[in-house]
């Protein structure tokens, strides 16, 4: 079995994050309390607590674009990718970057999409067509 990682952070109301993790990212709901609830993030722990989120800058380079830092994600096979891009689009997500391919035809090639939570926290999702490529150089 390989680990598991934790995160934990900051959303102004759990309500809204609920719907949000749970109706459009179609995460499982884990424990809660009246200040945090838990969430199974495709296999790991993601847990939200009521708070200020963390300040992010568009410092990140990304090509020739600029992507909220700090940020964190997922990394799908590449089927999986694709629903979950078009399930972000049928949600209305606004995207800091849009779905699409990068190193196209390069070792790493990959697909991402940078978006925000209703709250400013940013994440990434990235797809591949093998998860084996995810540390090609």
């Amino acid at each position: 079995m390989k680990s598991l990682f934790h995160f934990a952070f900051n959303v102004r109301d759990l309500d809204v994050a609920r719907r949000f993790y749970g109706g459009v990212l179609g995460c499982a709901e884990g424990r809660s309390t009246d200040t945090w609830v838990d969430f199974d993030f495709f296999s790991h722990q993601i847990s939200l607590h009521l708070g200020e989120p963390f300040k992010t800058e568009r410092t990140g380079h990304v090509g020739d674009k600029l992507v909220p830092m700090p940020h964190f994600g997922l990394v799908l096979a590449l089927p999986e990718w694709q629903a979950m891009a078009e399930r972000l689009k049928a949600a209305n997500t606004e995207f800091v970057l849009e779905p699409q391919v990068r190193f196209e035809g390069q070792p790493g090639e990959q697909w991402t999409m940078f978006f925000c939570d209703p709250f400013g926290n940013p994440l990434e999702i990235k797809g591949f067509r093998s998860l084996d490529a995810l540390y090609a150089a």
